[in-house]
């Protein structure tokens, strides 16, 4: 077994996963979404506003405010505070940083939220400032936007390792079948491999199907030490190893790989496990081949196996290797930050059982992972952790 010097996250819980139903447009304002989820966290728990002395925030739509202006705003007074705008990999940083809090004793219970709204221009705006480099470098010659980036890294991804469209749609198809059993979900029409295949192109090899719908929404959950949960009778999940890294694997020209390749031995060694032992996967889907490119870094299957490992898995929630439980972003939608959360919010779920509709059988470990802030050619944030049910 694999062995890690990184300190573990004994005496600490993940607890009250909470989700503020999506909405594909919205009036309100992303403090609007991301109260409604303190709310929630509130409400769930039955932890009054005043004991909750971390706070954590994620948002893209939150200018300019961050999360020292939403203290004030919502009435917290804190200890300790974090703003994470990693995207995609939000959530596993978030958890990092609220579980280190709690065992140093900086905060007692820290509330990890994220959340964005969605008007009928607030998608273009946020691509509009997503980076400098975008800004600079992408948008003044005509390219704009996730998919063209994500058009790059797939073809590229298609021709060095022999993937088919067909092996992307397997992803998404698969997904779809998930989300129908999700109250939440935004997508609720069944999706074959025929109509993955026939949908109209966005930019090639990216079509429809490979895109996730911009919405609004907010997920939340609450980091603090095994006693105060177990004082308040709240089930909480514990976290067994995780991993972040930014800005890696500088040789591959295209992107190839994500950061969880540098540190893969690392988490499964911090956790005392190994892929055959997981119950089930939420990997981060803005499109499937970062769903495929996290299968082979994460250690399911080489690099370059990732088409053959969808093939002759069934990743339905009953199926062999349940994957993306809620239908994720594909199927689900992209609440903006909130999307680095859905995974993480449903494994606690999963391993509480708790998750009603979607729930793996018997499931007790899991892994959930984020990918975020993609520039031209590549995203620069990535993390994952293993997260097991209580005992």
């Amino acid at each position: 077994m694999r062995t890690s010097r990184r300190a573990s996250y004994d005496g600490v819980v993940v607890t009250t996963p909470v989700t503020i139903p999506y909405q594909r447009y919205s009036v309100e304002s992303a403090h609007w979404w991301i109260g409604r989820a303190l709310r929630g966290l509130v409400d769930a728990s039955g932890i009054s506003p005043r004991d909750i002395d971390g706070f954590c925030l994620s948002s893209f739509t939150v200018g300019p405010d961050t999360a020292i202006g939403l203290t004030q705003h919502f009435g917290l007074s804190v200890r300790w505070l974090d703003h994470i705008p990693l995207g995609g990999a939000s959530a596993v940083a978030a958890f990092r940083r609220a579980a280190r809090a709690v065992q140093a004793g900086d905060a007692d219970i820290v509330a990890c939220v994220a959340g964005d709204t969605n008007h009928v221009d607030s998608f273009r705006r946020t691509l509009e400032n997503f980076s400098r480099f975008a800004a600079d470098a992408a948008y003044p010659y005509g390219a704009g936007g996730a998919n063209a980036s994500f058009a790059l890294i797939a073809r590229h991804y298609m021709n060095r390792f022999g993937i088919s469209r067909e092996d992307f749609g397997r992803i998404a198809v698969s997904q779809r079948d998930n989300a129908l059993r999700n109250p939440n979900a935004l997508m609720k029409t069944p999706l074959t491999l025929e109509q993955y295949m026939a949908a109209r192109p966005i930019a090639d090899p990216i079509h429809l199907f490979d895109c996730v719908m911009p919405c609004a929404g907010a997920e939340a959950f609450l980091v603090m030490r095994e006693e105060k949960a177990a004082a308040a009778k709240l089930k909480g999940a514990r976290v067994l190893g995780t991993i972040e890294r930014h800005n890696a694997r500088l040789d591959d020209v295209v992107q190839n790989h994500g950061g969880w390749i540098a540190d893969i031995d690392d988490l499964w060694g911090m956790a005392g496990a190994a892929p055959g032992d997981l119950d089930f996967v939420q990997t981060y889907d803005d499109y499937p081949v970062i769903v495929m490119m996290q299968l082979e870094d994460l250690g399911f299957c080489k690099k370059g196996e990732g088409a053959e490992f969808v093939r002759s898995h069934d990743l339905t929630i009953d199926g062999t290797f349940p994957h993306n439980t809620t239908g994720g972003q594909l199927s689900a939608g992209q609440a903006g930050a909130a999307g680095a959360y859905i995974g993480v919010t449903e494994s606690i779920r999963q391993v509480l059982g708790t998750a009603g509709p979607t729930q793996v059988k018997d499931a007790r470990l899991g892994l959930a992972s984020g990918f975020g802030m993609i520039n031209y050619d590549r995203g620069l944030s990535s993390g994952a952790m293993i997260i097991a049910g209580e005992g």
